[in-house]
């Protein structure tokens, strides 16, 4: 039987030199500068730059592109120093396969 970690692990893409991306805050009034190290289709890790201290850390956007229309939202599940490990959150009404993909929303015809 393999652990909880060995299947994470093995669904998870590894970045030789980081992906360069950012946390920002749901209301936008704070966001930080991080490197995604890896991710999977449940979460990543991510090492941010700046201080942490004082931020709300619960729920908050990973913005994956500079004009910010890729993001995901997400929620801190490990914190380690500048080291973060957030959750995906889905988006109301999505739906997910076992596999952990977004499963496309059926036609309301």
């Amino acid at each position: 039987m393999t652990s909880s970690a060995e299947r994470r692990d093995g669904n998870r893409v590894r970045f030789d030199h980081g992906f360069e991306c950012r946390i920002m805050a749901i209301d936008a009034t704070w966001q930080r500068a991080c490197t995604m190290k890896d991710a999977s289709n449940s979460g990543a890790k991510l090492i941010v730059t700046g201080s942490l201290q004082g931020l709300q850390l619960k729920e908050f956007f990973l913005v994956l592109s500079p004009t910010g229309l890729a993001y995901r939202r997400c929620e801190l599940v490990r914190l380690n120093g500048e080291e973060i490990g957030v959750r995906f959150l889905r988006q109301r009404g999505e739906r997910q396969s076992r596999s952990g993909k977004a499963l496309p929303q059926p036609n309301s015809h």
